[in-house]
C-alpha cells in the first residue's frame, strides 16, 4: 500500500496528513506557532529555520506511526519570502505575506508599471506591498548590505523543497503573486527584474507542479502548489464544471479557467497559474464570512450553539421577513473593492428574532457567491464544492444550493489542502497518470445538496439593492 503525504503550511500553524492511494486518511499532525510581530515596525516575520523544523518533526512522526512514505509533497501561503547566502543560509527571518513595510517600493513599482500591465503580465490587478518585488525593492532600499549579500531568493514552499531536497526549484502557482513572473509566457519577467535590481541568477529553476525534485531520507519530493489551489484540488475541483468554495473566517472562492480574463480596472480579481497544465485559478474572497456568524454569536447568542442558531434560522422563511443584510465588517472586496464599507442590517422590525438575525447574516454571505458567480460569468458552471466550517450546515448549504442554483456537494476530508498536496504528490511518483485522475480516487464526496425550488429573488435584489445604496 502506497502513502502520500501532503503538508500544508498556512499563516500560523503547519497541517501534515497521510493518505493512502484510496484516500483513506491514515495520520493527521498539526503545529501550532506564533508570527513575531513588531508593534513599533510593524514588521512581521518567523525564523526560517523553525520552519522546515516542523516540517521534519511531522514527517518523522508520521513515518514511525503509519509506515513507510512513497512521496511527499507541500502547499503553503504565498508571497512569504526568504533571503539566503550562497549556501542556502538565512540572511534575515522569513517575511510574511502579511508584513506591509513595502508600501512607498509598491507606490513605486505602480507609478513605473501601471496596473493594467503587471495584471497583464502577471495576473495581479493591485501593486501591494505584500507582493515579493515590493519587499526586494524594500531591502534594496533599506536594508543594501543585506540585499548585497542575497544569491538565492525563496518563497517558502521553495525554501521547504530545497531543504527537503537540497534543490533550488519553485513551480508557477506559487510565483503568480511575485509580479516577477510572467504568467502567460511562464517565465521570469525580465522588466520587472531589472527596475528592482533582482538577477535571474538568484531565482529558483521554475519546475511544474507533480515533478520530483528530489528527496529526503529517500523518499521522494514532489513540487507542490499554492495552497489555494492545492485546497481546490483536494475538493476534486480538476475541471472548469466545477469550482470550490470554502466557508471560514472568509469566504474564498477559486474558480478554473482556460485563459486570463481582460483587464478591469474596477476588479482586483487576480488570476493564477494552476497546478493544471494551461489553466488558470481566478481566486475571489469575502472578508468576512463564518466570522459574521461568530460575531452575532458571541456578542447576542453567546449561550447559543452554532448548530442551535441553525435550528432557529431553519424556522424563518426565506428573505427573513424583509430582513436584509451587508456583511462588510472589515469592507467589502469582490465584486465590489470598498475598504471603507461596513456592515449593515437593514428592515429591521420589531418581529423579527434572533433567529432572523442568523438567518439575514448566512443568506448575505449566499448571496455575495452568487454576485461573485455573476460577475465572473459562472453559467458553465454545474457543481460547487463546499468547504469549511460553512459547510457543516445543512441549512446553510441548501441556502446556497438554492440562491446559486447550482448542486453543491461537500466533500469527506476536512483537509483539503492536505489533500491536494498528496494527490501532487501521487501524481509525481506514477501511482495516477495525472492529477484528474488521481482527485476521481482519493477525493470522496459526501452529501448533495441540489437546488429545491425556494424562491430567494426578491431577498437577492433586496440585497443587491441595499448594496448599491450602502456600498
Amino acid at each position: 500500500m502506497k502513502r502520500f503525504l501532503g503538508i500544508d503550511i498556512g499563516t500560523t500553524s503547519l497541517k501534515a496528513a497521510l493518505f493512502d492511494e484510496n484516500g483513506q486518511r491514515l495520520g493527521l499532525r498539526t503545529e501550532d506557532y506564533t508570527l513575531d510581530t513588531d508593534p513599533k515596525t510593524g514588521f512581521i516575520e518567523f525564523d526560517a529555520d523553525r520552519y522546515f523544523t516542523l516540517v521534519e518533526k511531522v514527517i518523522d512522526e508520521l513515518s514511525r506511526e503509519c509506515g513507510e512514505i512513497s512521496a511527499i509533497s507541500v502547499d503553503t501561503q504565498g508571497e512569504t519570502m526568504v533571503l539566503t547566502d550562497e549556501g542556502g543560509c538565512p540572511l534575515y527571518p522569513a517575511v510574511n505575506w502579511l508584513d506591509n513595510r513595502a508600501g512607498e517600493e509598491a507606490d513605486a513599482i505602480k507609478a513605473h508599471f501601471g496596473n493594467k500591465l503587471v495584471y497583464e503580465v502577471t495576473g495581479q490587478p493591485e501593486i501591494t506591498a505584500g507582493w515579493p518585488a515590493a519587499k526586494l525593492l524594500w531591502f534594496k532600499r533599506n536594508r543594501p548590505e543585506i540585499f548585497a549579500k542575497v544569491k538565492k531568493v525563496f518563497l517558502l514552499e521553495d525554501w521547504i523543497l530545497y531543504r527537503l531536497s537540497g534543490n533550488f526549484v519553485t513551480e508557477p502557482t506559487i510565483q503568480s503573486s511575485t509580479i516577477y513572473y510572467d504568467i502567460r509566457n511562464k517565465c521570469w519577467w525580465d522588466e520587472m527584474l531589472d527596475f528592482i535590481s533582482v538577477p535571474k541568477e538568484i531565482l529558483p529553476k521554475l519546475v511544474e507542479s507533480t515533478e520530483v525534485v528530489g528527496n529526503y531520507k529517500g523518499i521522494p519530493v514532489v513540487a507542490g502548489a499554492l495552497d489555494q489551489i492545492s485546497g481546490t484540488i483536494g475538493a476534486g475541483v480538476v475541471d472548469d464544471t466545477k469550482i470550490s468554495e470554502m466557508t471560514g473566517t472568509i469566504m474564498a472562492i477559486c474558480a478554473m479557467t482556460d485563459e486570463i480574463p481582460p483587464y478591469r480596472e474596477d476588479s482586483i480579481i487576480p488570476c493564477h497559474m494552476h497546478a493544471l497544465k494551461g489553466k488558470y485559478c481566478r481566486i475571489l474572497w469575502s472578508s468576512t464570512a463564518g466570522m459574521a456568524l461568530k460575531w452575532f454569536k458571541n456578542t447576542f447568542a453567546e449561550n447559543f450553539s452554532f448548530r442551535e442558531l441553525d435550528e432557529l434560522a431553519k424556522e424563518i422563511a426565506p428573505g427573513c421577513d424583509g430582513l436584509s443584510m451587508l456583511p462588510y465588517f472589515t469592507g467589502s472586496t469582490m465584486p465590489k473593492y470598498n475598504p471603507d464599507a461596513r456592515a449593515v442590517f437593514s428592515g429591521v422590525t420589531l418581529s423579527h428574532t434572533r433567529g432572523h438575525f442568523a438567518r439575514a447574516i448566512m443568506e448575505s454571505i449566499a448571496f455575495i457567491l452568487k454576485q461573485d458567480l455573476d460577475y465572473i460569468g459562472a453559467d458553465a458552471v454545474e457543481e460547487i464544492r463546499i468547504t469549511g466550517g460553512g459547510a457543516s450546515s445543512p441549512l446553510w448549504a441548501q441556502m446556497k444550493a438554492d440562491v446559486t442554483g447550482k448542486t453543491l456537494n461537500t466533500v469527506s476530508e476536512s483537509e483539503t489542502a492536505c489533500l491536494g498536496s498528496a494527490i501532487l504528490a501521487a501524481v509525481g511518483v506514477g501511482a495516477f497518470d495525472s492529477i484528474e485522475s488521481a482527485a476521481a480516487r482519493l477525493v470522496h464526496r459526501k452529501t448533495t445538496y441540489l437546488p429545491s425550488g425556494a424562491d430567494y429573488s426578491d431577498a437577492y435584489n433586496a440585497f443587491l439593492q441595499l448594496d448599491e445604496k450602502m456600498n
